[in-house]
């Protein structure tokens, strides 16, 4: 007999959070995809004869993971030009 498997809830929210993390809700829907990620890959683990989305989940991940980074290097980035020509300022006075 073949048991239904269920797409995990929290994988599912993992990957429609780290859409909207490039779209309408930056930063703070990669943050809720990378949690809501690792919190549905270890629930698939422990039961992996109920619920199956892993891929979903993965996604999820990999979406927040890499626009958290963006955001990280965008920073910086940001820090480093301005800080920059703050210094050049302080340097030629």
């Amino acid at each position: 007999m073949s048991s239904v498997r269920q797409t995990s809830t929290l994988a599912i929210i993992s990957l429609v959070a780290g859409i909207l993390g490039w779209t309408a809700l930056p930063f703070l829907g990669s943050v809720t995809a990378i949690i809501t990620g690792h919190m549905a890959r270890g629930e698939i683990r422990r039961q992996p004869d109920r619920f199956e989305g892993d891929g979903l989940a993965l996604a999820g991940l990999i979406l927040g993971w890499v626009n958290v980074a963006l955001w990280i290097l965008g920073v910086l980035a940001f820090v480093l030009f301005f800080g920059g020509l703050a210094w050049l300022g302080w340097a030629n006075s």
